[in-house]
C-alpha cells in the first residue's frame, strides 16, 4: 500500500522528536500522558501473555505492559524509524530487550498473521490514518477471540473546561513548544487542530461503532484528565 501524504506527514513531524519526545511529552501535558499510559495498560487483562503495542514510538507502553506482567512480552510496532531508535534504547537501558521486540511497520498492513495476540494496544494512532474502519479491522484481524484492543487518544473537554484547553492549544502549547524547538513548535502548531478534526469526524457513538463493526464487543470508554485523554476498550467476538 502506498504511504499517503496523512501519514509521511506523521513521519516528518515526529522523525526528530525521538530523543526528546518522552521528557517533553510529560512537560507539555503537565504530567497526565505518563498517567493516561498507565490506565491505558491497566485495561489489558495479566493473562494476555503476548500483546502487541501499534504506534508504539519511544517503547513507553510496550515497557509499562511487560513490567505489570513478568511472563508477558510485548511486539511493538511503529512506522518511524527514528522513533524506534530512541525505543530501542529504552528498552535496552530497562534490561527488557529480550522481552521486548520492536520493528517498524504500518497499522494498516500489520505484519502478522490472523489472531497472533491476546492483546493489542495503539496509542494516538486513528487521527493519522486514511481509513478509520479499515485500520480498526485490521487491528482487530491479528487478536485472538475474546482478545482485548484499547487505545489512548486526546479527548476534547467538555462544558467550563473546553475554553481552557481552547486557550491552551491555540496559544500555551505552540509557545511552549517553539521554546523547546522549532520541531516541538511544529508539533504544538499541529496538535489542536488535528484533535479538533478528528473528534469532529469521529464522534465518539460513530467511532464506538466503528469498534463493533470491526468486530468488538463490551466496547467502553474513560475519559482522564477533565477529558484531555480518553481510553477506548473493547473485546474480539
Amino acid at each position: 500500500m502506498e504511504t499517503s501524504a496523512r501519514t509521511r506527514h506523521a513521519r516528518e513531524l515526529f522523525a526528530p522528536l525521538g530523543p526528546t519526545y518522552d521528557r517533553y511529552a510529560n512537560l507539555l501535558s503537565f504530567g497526565q500522558d505518563p498517567r493516561w499510559r498507565s490506565f491505558l495498560v491497566s485495561r489489558i487483562p495479566p493473562d494476555a501473555g503476548r500483546v502487541l503495542d501499534v504506534a508504539t514510538g519511544t517503547a513507553a507502553v510496550a515497557t509499562e505492559l511487560v513490567r505489570t506482567e513478568p511472563a508477558r512480552v510485548v511486539v511493538g510496532v511503529d512506522q518511524s524509524p527514528e522513533m524506534l531508535a530512541a525505543g530501542r534504547d529504552r528498552v535496552a537501558r530497562a534490561g527488557l530487550s529480550e522481552r521486548i521486540e520492536l520493528r517498524e511497520g504500518r497499522a494498516e498492513e500489520l505484519p502478522f498473521g490472523d489472531e497472533e495476540f491476546d492483546a493489542v494496544t495503539f496509542t494516538y494512532l486513528l487521527r493519522y490514518v486514511d481509513d478509520v474502519p479499515s485500520t480498526m479491522r485490521e487491528l482487530v484481524r491479528v487478536v485472538r477471540p475474546s482478545g482485548t484492543v484499547a487505545m489512548l487518544e486526546f479527548g476534547l473537554p467538555h462544558g467550563v473546561w473546553r475554553p481552557p484547553w481552547e486557550l491552551y492549544v491555540r496559544v500555551g502549547l505552540p509557545a511552549a513548544g517553539a521554546v523547546v524547538s522549532p520541531s516541538w513548535g511544529g508539533v504544538g502548531r499541529f496538535l489542536g487542530p488535528s484533535i479538533r478534526d478528528f473528534w469532529r469526524d469521529w464522534p465518539e457513538p460513530r467511532l464506538f461503532d466503528t469498534w463493533r463493526e470491526a468486530g468488538l464487543a463490551e466496547v467502553e470508554a474513560r475519559r482522564l484528565s477533565l477529558g484531555g485523554g480518553i481510553v477506548v476498550w473493547g473485546k474480539r467476538t
